[in-house]
């Protein structure tokens, strides 16, 4: 999870994108976009991300982030403890540690933010809406077998059923 900035420059204003990405199938769980950035809106949208993707009995993921303002908060720590959710903070200035958020983060910036120049927020989040669709459910990763996230995240959950109907067997 990590946060990157965009900019509306038909208002000279500044944007945060806060993105929670699974490292095994690099789906996009979800993502905050808004005018300001606070724990609260890191805390908010974790929990949408862990209601979105675990079912019942499922062990909570370990959450990694860099030492941002939001992700040492009280309230981000608070809410990692209540949910016995395992934060990792990385060490300052060793971003490579963080690879998948930050090299998703550069996808996003190349494709998007550095050729489009966004005259409202409102302007900028519907593309924003437009891209994050293309890259889960269209953009082929050549780590996930020349799949999008999406699909390859189904194909796994297919072969995972299967092993487990024939072990039943």
């Amino acid at each position: 999870m990590d946060i990157k900035y965009g900019y509306v420059s038909g208002l000279e204003r500044f944007f945060y994108v806060l993105s929670i990405i699974d490292v095994f199938d690099r789906v996009v769980v979800k993502q905050y976009r808004g005018a300001s950035c606070e724990a609260k809106h890191a805390v908010q949208t974790l929990c949408y991300a862990l209601q979105s993707r675990l079912s019942a009995g499922d062990e909570m993921p370990v959450i990694r982030t860099d030492n941002g303002p939001q992700f040492v908060s009280k309230l981000f720590g608070d809410m990692s403890e209540s949910l016995n959710v395992v934060h990792e903070r990385i060490p300052p200035r060793t971003p490579n540690m963080n690879a998948y958020i930050e090299s998703f983060h550069s996808i996003l910036e190349r494709d998007l933010f550095s050729k489009r120049a966004f005259k409202t927020f409102e302007e900028a989040y519907d593309e924003l809406d437009r891209y994050m669709d293309f890259y889960n459910n269209r953009k082929m990763h050549g780590s996930l077998k020349r799949k999008p996230p999406v699909v390859f995240s189904a194909w796994v959950k297919t072969l995972e059923d299967s092993s487990a109907f024939h072990k039943a067997m």
